[in-house]
């Protein structure tokens, strides 16, 4: 049976293929892909249902956040986080993420670092209770810097 990082890493693939290079600043924004305070930042939603077989079942690798998913309602936001001036992979920030729907309270979770491919992405689970369209926003910290907040719009109405 394949680890739960290799299928994550083949599901991801596409945050983890992104060019670094300075064309990535010159791209245009979208709803899960935005740049600010010197980062850019590419946003994925995975269901957990994906990753909730993949855990491991040997007490030597940890599950995935350190937790089987198990909610009917589970999401898995991935952040690949970028340097927007350089394109290079940000790997010493602290991403935290609030997601909240429409008249719905937010939820705040401090987004893991995780090696997928060789590159540091950022990722933890969260609940998207029903269909609705949903605001995360995220707050990355790198060193002294002043946090950069981006807003993304994840339509789950679908």
């Amino acid at each position: 049976m394949a680890s739960w990082r290799a299928v994550i890493a083949l599901l991801l693939g596409a945050l983890c293929l992104i060019p670094a290079t300075s064309s990535l600043a010159a791209a245009a924004e979208n709803d899960l892909w935005k740049t600010t305070g010197g980062v850019s930042v590419y946003l994925g939603v995975v269901p957990a249902e994906i990753v909730k077989g993949l855990h491991p079942t040997s007490a030597t690798e940890r599950p995935m956040h350190g937790r089987i998913p198990k909610g009917a309602h589970e999401y898995h936001l991935v952040a690949a986080v970028f340097d927007a001036a350089s394109g290079a992979r940000v790997s010493d920030a602290v991403v935290t993420a609030e997601v909240f729907g429409l008249g719905l309270s937010a939820s705040r979770k401090k987004l893991e670092p995780m090696q997928i491919a060789g590159t540091t992405t950022y990722g933890g689970f969260v609940d998207l209770p029903g269909y609705d369209l949903y605001t995360v926003k995220l707050t990355v910290e790198r060193g002294g810097a002043s946090p950069s907040v981006l807003q993304f719009r994840y339509d789950h109405r679908r």
